[in-house]
C-alpha cells in the first residue's frame, strides 16, 4: 500500500508502510519526490537513501519532535541550484537499529568470532541485503530513477553513518557515495576503523563525507575521526575531491545539529557539476 500526502511546494511524500523484507523485521519506507519529477514527466533522477528514516519528515514520529527537514532543506538546495534534483529514500529503523547499523562483517574482521557477545551479534549485512536487493530494486520499478552506481548515495548520522559507509564498502557497484555525519566510531571498541581503511573502493569512482561536532556524544569523535581521515589519504583519495572532513565547533549530537548543515553532504555528493 502507498500512502500520499500530496504534491506541495517542498515536493511529496509517498509513505509504503510495512514494507516486507526476507532478511529483516517489516518496516515502513517513505519516498520524498522532488517538485521537479511531477514537473518533468520524462526525467530520471538521482536517489539518496537515509537511514532512521522516521526522523526525517514528520516531527509527530521523529526522535524527540525534531526532524532533520530534509523536504524544506533539499527542495531549498535544488531550487538555488546547488544540487541536482533527487529522490530521497527514508528507511524507517526498528527495535534492532543497534545490530542492524553495526557491520558485521568489519567486526567479525578486528575482533573475531568469539568476541562478538558484547556486540549483540550486528546483522548489517542482513539489513544491506535488505537495502540493496529489496529497497533499491523496488524504488527503481516504481519510480522514475537513475539507478547506476554514480546516482546512488547513502547517507546517516551515528550508527546510521556507519551502515552507509560500510554500504559503499560492501557494495560498491551500487552505491557511489555515502554521507557519513556524527559517524559513530566508538561503537565496538573502536575497531571499525582499521577495517574500514581496508575495505575502501579505490579512489576515483566514490565520494565520500565525514563530519562531527565537538558537543555532547560527539565530542568523544575526534580522534576516530583523525585516523580514518589518515586512512582516506593513505589509500589515495584526494580531500576537497572525493572525500571531504567537516568539524562543527558547538554542534551537538542531534537532528536539529544535523538538520543544519544537511545542506553541506548534499552539495558534495549531489553537486550538479558532478
Amino acid at each position: 500500500m502507498t500512502l500520499s500526502n500530496g504534491i506541495s511546494n517542498v515536493g511529496e511524500i509517498r509513505r509504503h508502510p510495512d514494507f516486507g523484507s526476507r532478511y529483516v523485521e517489516a518496516r515502513t519506507v517513505e519516498v520524498w519526490l522532488p517538485r521537479a519529477y511531477a514537473a518533468e514527466p520524462d526525467r530520471r533522477f538521482p536517489v539518496l537513501y537515509m537511514q532512521d528514516g522516521q526522523n526525517l519528515f514528520d516531527p509527530a514520529v521523529s526522535f524527540g519532535g525534531v526532524t532533520w527537514g530534509v523536504a524544506e532543506v533539499v527542495s531549498g538546495i535544488i531550487e538555488s541550484g546547488e544540487i541536482r534534483p533527487v529522490i530521497v529514500v527514508g528507511i524507517w529503523n526498528t527495535r534492532h537499529r543497534g545490530t542492524e547499523y553495526l557491520p558485521k562483517t568489519a567486526v567479525h574482521t578486528e575482533i573475531g568470532q568469539a568476541s562478538m557477545t558484547f556486540a549483540n551479534n550486528p546483522v548489517a549485512d542482513d539489513y544491506l541485503r535488505f537495502m540493496a536487493e529489496e529497497v533499491k530494486p523496488f524504488v527503481d520499478a516504481t519510480y522514475r530513477t537513475s539507478p547506476a552506481r554514480e546516482d546512488t548515495f547513502a547517507l546517516g548520522s551515528s550508527r546510521g553513518a556507519l551502515i552507509s559507509l560500510y554500504a559503499v564498502t560492501a557494495r560498491p557497484s551500487v552505491f557511489g557515495g555515502a554521507g557519513c555525519v556524527s559517524t559513530h566510531w566508538p561503537a565496538a571498541h573502536g575497531v571499525l576503523i582499521a577495517y574500514f581503511s581496508g575495505a575502501l573502493p579505490r579512489p576515483g569512482a566514490h565520494r565520500f563525507y565525514f563530519d562531527h561536532g565537538t558537543e555532547t556524544l560527539d565530542a568523544t569523535y575526534p580522534p576516530y575521526q583523525a585516523r580514518m581521515d589518515d586512512a582516506m589519504r593513505r589509500v589515495g583519495y584526494t580531500e576537497g575531491k572525493d572525500w571531504i572532513s567537516r568539524v562543527f565547533p558547538g554542534a551537538e549530537h542531534s537532528e536539529r545539529a544535523w538538520r543544519e548543515r544537511l545542506h553541506i553532504p548534499l552539495a558534495f555528493l549531489l553537486g550538479p557539476a558532478r
